[in-house]
């Protein structure tokens, strides 16, 4: 078993990224999670891949009280319920964190996916990158 690599099921969410700004791919694992927070990703299933950020907790900002993984693709738009998928985490990009409004978080998650562009440029630029 790799540390680094889930795998899983997409299933349904409460749809609380879409409605911000940032759909996420809920999935169903049942493999060891790494410390709740937001890392730099690489999602593959059945017809194709992506990069972007996941998120791995219990979503305070918004209530949750069960943990969760997200994955949210960039430049992905499509459905995904039901494909099996294995995600590569890449790089740690901070801690789980509680927003005292969805405007804070939606600010951050904007940080969050231009710290994940930048991270991913080199690597996306490098035709001999193990990670493309």
């Amino acid at each position: 078993m790799n540390r680094n690599t889930l795998h899983g099921t997409v299933i349904h969410g409460d749809r609380i990224g879409r409605g911000i700004g940032f759909p996420t791919a809920n999935l169903y694992t049942d493999d060891p999670l790494p410390e709740n927070g937001i890392y730099v990703a690489r999602m593959e299933w059945g017809s194709g891949n992506g990069y972007g950020m996941l998120y791995i907790g219990n979503r305070p900002t918004v209530g949750g009280t069960e943990k969760r993984v997200e994955m949210h693709l960039l430049d992905f738009n499509g459905e995904l319920y039901g494909q099996s998928v294995s995600i590569q985490i890449l790089h740690f990009l901070r801690k789980e964190k509680k927003f005292e409004k969805t405007s804070a978080l939606q600010e951050q998650l904007r940080a969050d996916r231009k710290q994940t562009e930048e991270y991913l440029a080199p690597l996306l630029n490098d035709k001999n990158s193990p990670c493309i």
